[in-house]
C-alpha cells in the first residue's frame, strides 16, 4: 500500500521503470507494464516525462519549463504539481531523496 505523499516544490521526483514511451505525431504516449494502462502525455507532458529520467527537484523542473514555454510561474507551478500528483497516483513516478539527484548529476 502506498502512503499518502505530497508533491512539494522542494520534493525530488523521477519516473519509475517499466514504462514504454512512444512518440506519435509529436505527442508522447506511454504504456505502463505494471498497471497495464496507456497514457497520452501530450507534448508538454512528454517534455516533463523526459525531464524525470533522473531525480529532479520540482522547483527546478518548473524553472526549466518556464524557460521553454511562455507561462506564468503560478500557472506553471499549479499545472506541473497537478500533473505530477496524477502520475504519483498512477504509481508512474516516485518521490526520491535529494541525494539521488546529486548522484545522478555526477
Amino acid at each position: 500500500m502506498i502512503k499518502n505523499q505530497d508533491i512539494l516544490l522542494k520534493s525530488f521526483v523521477r519516473h519509475k521503470s517499466g514504462v514504454f514511451l512512444s512518440d506519435m505525431d509529436g505527442e508522447k504516449v506511454m504504456l505502463s507494464i505494471e498497471n497495464g494502462k496507456y497514457y497520452n502525455l501530450g507534448v508538454v507532458g512528454g517534455d516533463i516525462w523526459e525531464l524525470l529520467d533522473h531525480s529532479i527537484k520540482v522547483s527546478d523542473l518548473i524553472t526549466k519549463l518556464m524557460k521553454e514555454y511562455d507561462v506564468a510561474k503560478e500557472d506553471c507551478q499549479e499545472q506541473v504539481i497537478h500533473f505530477l500528483e496524477m502520475l504519483l497516483k498512477e504509481e508512474l513516478i516516485e518521490i526520491t531523496r535529494d541525494d539521488d539527484y546529486y548522484q545522478a548529476e555526477e
